[in-house]
């Protein structure tokens, strides 16, 4: 029987873009690594035994609130310089105190996290949001972070990888040990709707490669596509992506649609199309899966999971395999078939009140084990 701590576990989630999740009024961008921790925050608040802290960035919110049974503390301001930003986070990270901090996402916060735990004898765990992080690509762009981000992860209590294959990497091109989670989301009963255009969802980053998407709706002119893609910071090209959408009759380019109405487009969607050149595990993936969509993928295919549960297709980067998959996909037994192993799928792999009993048996056990070495 699993020894539970003899105090409620404080857990500080580190997600400085995820703020939007909980105050949708705040219209900035976020992407899945948010949304990942912020499903598991909130699932995790649902039970007693763990208080949970999350940390955003300061959109002038107070400095503290509660959503969902998650406090919400208020940190690094965006419009600062570097040194201002760890202050800030240094700060949160104090006053809330926590017993485990868990961030996701390279950057500069997490050797700084990696440093704080260390000084303050704090748990620290990491959890990868992209496959670049693990196999090497991530430290040969960013040869200085790299390896302060790798020293940081090496000193973690946990690194928590989102496949296999992720976890594989990390080991053989870092020497870092890791446990495989995926992504969680609460999975809504599917929605039978007419599904009416080939759909894709994302930010305006250029690894994402929404003009691919325009390209293939410029191929199939008979088909209706919808574009939802909200602009990336920093992106300078976001003007020139909306100009050479709008002259493409057959392609709806949509802005922005509020977090909690995306799952009505997913429904509504024959297909749903990813072009990046590289992802952790989307969570646009777990949407589509939720919603018996099914998936075509130029490239991304974590842990060969589109062929093995059959939820959908990958052209391994072969544009014209891509266009005739998008044709066979568009069959509407083919559609429902995949679409249905899509359902099971995600109500097999990525349940997040599944997902969150394996935090929290985690979350436990590094408790357990700090007590223990705090009483020797």
């Amino acid at each position: 029987m699993q020894k539970h701590p003899d105090k409620i576990i404080k857990i500080c989630f580190i997600s400085p873009k995820a703020y939007p999740l909980f105050n949708p009024r705040v219209e900035e961008v976020f992407g899945g690594a948010e949304v990942d921790l912020y499903f598991l925050a909130t699932e995790l608040a649902k039970d007693k035994n763990f208080q949970v802290f999350f940390m955003a960035a300061d959109y002038g919110q107070p400095e503290q609130e509660v959503y969902e049974n998650v406090t919400v503390v208020k940190s690094v301001n965006f419009r600062r310089n570097a040194l201002a930003g760890a202050r800030q986070i240094w700060k949160a990270c104090h006053k809330i105190s926590a017993d485990i901090y868990l961030v996701k996402t390279a950057s500069l916060g997490v050797p700084l996290l990696s440093f704080f735990c260390k000084r303050r004898n704090k748990i620290f765990v990491y959890r990868t949001a992209s496959e670049q992080e693990c196999n090497g690509i991530y430290l040969r762009k960013h040869p200085i972070l790299g390896r302060f981000f790798i020293n940081a992860l090496r000193t973690a209590e946990l690194v928590i990888t989102q496949t296999s294959v992720d976890s594989e990497n990390l080991h053989q091109t870092m020497g870092v040990s890791s446990v495989v989670i995926a992504n969680g989301k609460p999975l809504d009963p599917v929605n039978h709707k007419t599904r009416n255009t080939i759909l894709w969802v994302g930010r305006s980053d250029a690894i994402k490669r929404p003009d691919l998407f325009v390209k293939l709706a410029e191929v199939l002119p008979n088909y209706p596509f919808t574009l939802i893609c909200q602009k990336a910071t920093y992106d300078a090209g976001y003007e020139e992506l909306l100009s050479q959408t709008s002259q493409i009759r057959n392609l709806q380019f949509i802005k922005r649609v509020p977090f909690q109405e995306i799952d009505r487009y997913f429904a509504q969607a024959a297909v749903f199309v990813n072009t990046s050149d590289s992802e952790g595990f989307p969570n646009t993936f777990v949407q589509a899966c939720q919603c018996g969509t099914p998936i075509l993928s130029l490239r991304v295919n974590p842990d060969d999971f589109l062929n093995r549960h059959r939820c959908g297709m990958c052209a391994e980067g072969d544009w014209d395999v891509f266009v005739a998959q998008l044709k066979q996909l568009l069959d509407p037994e083919t559609a429902k078939r995949y679409g249905e192993h899509g359902r099971k799928y995600a109500e097999e792999h990525h349940d997040i009140r599944k997902i969150v009993e394996q935090y929290k048996t985690i979350f436990r056990s590094l408790v357990e084990k700090k007590q223990e070495k705090n009483r020797q």
